[in-house]
């Protein structure tokens, strides 16, 4: 089992903790392992994130194989250790894969999950002036880049009128950008749930806006093309994302029992993590990664590359794999509704 964090009274504490767990790489590893047998799957992870959902809905009991889990701070140091093989498969939001395709790297998406967006959102200070997205322009702003919070400031800039170019963007990985946001170094902070409900919950910030209804609410399984290949690994793969389904389909009726098992696993307080339970994770359904999937990931890539901050253009149809999808219900099913 993981080795769990004590719990934190105070937002910055944890965040700075967090990053200490990360390292220089921005991943924990080491003998978090579950299961047993002779084969090893590499899963990278995100803080609340694959891990908490299954261990507490009880699916990594009676594994025949070994899960071995390194958590990451965000999708795009996630989706560099799949690209170098250090990670067989990990989770992540929408645009991490967008810029790990548009840098030629070795990934392939091979699962999604269709939810709200609404733990996605663009944070400001609670004295804060700002009322109106519109009135961003020539705010700064703190977000990881290339992660699901990137494009979704993107995304709700172009919705107020406004472009990057009308910000001052400060690309920065979860925990200093809660440093700066806390510290007023920054006047917003895009961000994704559970970092979204930490900072609700403490009352240290509100919403200005959110990803609902600007960005597509998908969040994704990305797969290592050479665990694809292996006959073993990629039947264990299999598994993994059957379990990761049916712990989903848990959660719905045990949001209590998740968040507290959540905030076991984090050190987050149990009431923000039943906030983020009820405001993200428990909207999501399990999807196909279809024809609609790839053109709304298309969309994002053309975004970016327009913005000149991937290079070139990307087919993302080249990085996807459909062998898992099953009899999934199409990638624009509506997800469930939160609970606000």
């Amino acid at each position: 089992m993981r080795r769990r964090l004590a719990p934190a009274t105070l937002l910055l504490p944890l965040a700075l903790l967090l990053t200490a767990c990360g390292g220089n790489a921005s991943a924990g590893t080491g003998s978090d392992t579950d299961g047993k047998g002779s084969l090893t799957l590499n899963v990278g992870d995100q803080k609340g994130g694959s891990e908490a959902i299954l261990r507490a809905a009880g699916e990594l009991d009676n594994l025949d194989y070994k899960i071995k889990w390194s958590t990451f701070s965000s999708g795009p140091p996630l989706l560099e250790a799949v690209n170098a093989k250090a990670v067989d498969i990990g989770g992540v939001g929408n645009t991490p894969p967008v810029f790990a395709a548009g840098a030629d790297s070795k990934i392939t998406v091979v699962a999604a999950w269709h939810g709200t967006s609404k733990g996605d959102a663009v944070l400001v200070p609670n004295d804060s002036k700002l009322n109106d997205p519109a009135q961003l322009k020539g705010k700064s702003i703190a977000v990881a880049q290339g992660s699901s919070a990137n494009y979704q400031l993107v995304a709700s800039l172009k919705k107020a009128g406004l472009g990057l170019a009308d910000v001052k963007v400060k690309y920065l990985q979860p925990a200093d950008a809660l440093a700066a946001f806390t510290s007023g170094k920054v006047d917003a902070w895009a961000v994704w749930d559970p970092y979204t409900s930490q900072i609700l919950q403490g009352k240290q910030g509100r919403v200005l806006t959110t990803g609902d209804g600007v960005t597509n609410g998908l969040t994704f399984q990305v797969a290592a093309p050479s665990a694809l290949k292996d006959k073993k690994k990629a039947a264990a793969i299999r598994d993994y994302l059957e379990r990761l389904r049916r712990a989903y389909r848990w959660v719905y009726s045990h949001e209590p029992e998740w968040a507290k098992v959540w905030a076991k696993e984090t050190g987050l307080p149990e009431d923000v993590a039943l906030a983020a339970v009820k405001r993200t994770y428990t909207t999501r359904v399990a999807v196909a990664v279809d024809r609609q999937l790839i053109a709304s990931e298309q969309e994002i890539a053309d975004t970016f590359t327009s913005l000149k901050l991937i290079p070139g253009k990307v087919e993302f149809g080249n990085f996807v794999d459909t062998r898992f999808n099953g009899d999934l219900p199409a990638s624009t099913s509506a997800p469930r509704p939160a609970e606000d």
